[in-house]
Order: C-alpha cells, then structure tokens, then sequence
C-alpha cells in the first residue's frame, strides 16, 4: 500500500502537462468529536470518462499510514479504507464530478492529526495535494 501511494507521488515529478491537484487549504485546526471537510480540486475536462479516474488519500502520521478513501476506474473502494475511518468518511459525489475530492471526516479523534495526502490519476495525468490537520483534545471548562 505505502510503495502504490510512493509510486504515484515519484511519478508526479515525471508527468509534464497542466493536471495538477490542489488543497484548498494547507492547514486546518479542529477539536475532538467535531466534523471537517477537507477539500482537494483537480483539473478536468468536459469529455473525461470518470473511468479513467483513480485516487487515493491517505493520512500519513509519525507513526502508520492509513487509508481513508479509495477510488478505482471511477468507482469507490470501501474496502481499501482503514478500518479507522469505517463509517466516519463520506465524498460528495457530485463535486467529483466537478473536480473536486471534499470528504467529510466525522466525530474526530486526536490520532486524526496528521498529514493527508491525496493523489490523482487520470488519462490526463497524475498529481497530488497534501494539507496538515491537528485535532485538539476538548477543552473542559
């Protein structure tokens, strides 16, 4: 799984051309047991088959990587997601379609922080987008 996500990232250096995936925010900050969007726009185009999409976000700590969404050919791979997120990860299937990964993470945990990354292949070409999150513990007063 680490050496599928790493082949991809090396191979982004090497893909010339105008696909490129971005984060639409490089940091976010949120508390234990909250909701969050994190949100990743690709290039499209009008006659791209959703076929040929593939992407594949993981979170990246000091510790393990985990999946946390997975889609092959244009499909979702549930059962590629870590068992960590099971039931706390959804995508908004319409803005796939507009070139734009936002899965909504529920109920956050602290060991959620981390760096998540997520990469993107399609017939255009292969890139990726990282952003930071840190989970704070709630703050009792």
């Amino acid at each position: 799984m680490i050496c599928r996500i790493l082949l991809l990232i090396s191979l982004t250096s090497c893909v010339s051309g105008t696909f490129v995936v971005k984060v639409t925010q490089t940091s976010y900050q949120a508390e234990e047991n909250h909701n969050i969007t994190l949100e990743w726009m690709f290039t499209t185009k009008p006659d791209s088959s959703s076929t040929s999409l593939n992407i594949y976000c993981e979170l990246f700590t000091r510790h393990n990587v985990s999946v946390l969404y997975h889609v092959h050919k244009g499909v979702e791979v549930p059962e590629s997601q870590d068992e960590h997120f099971a039931g706390r990860v959804h995508s908004d299937k319409d803005a796939l379609r507009e070139g734009r990964i936002r899965l909504h993470v529920s109920r956050l945990r602290t060991h959620d922080s981390g760096l998540y990354l997520c990469a993107v292949g399609t017939n255009d070409g292969l890139s990726s987008g990282r952003c930071r999150l840190n989970v704070t513990g709630k703050i009792i007063q």
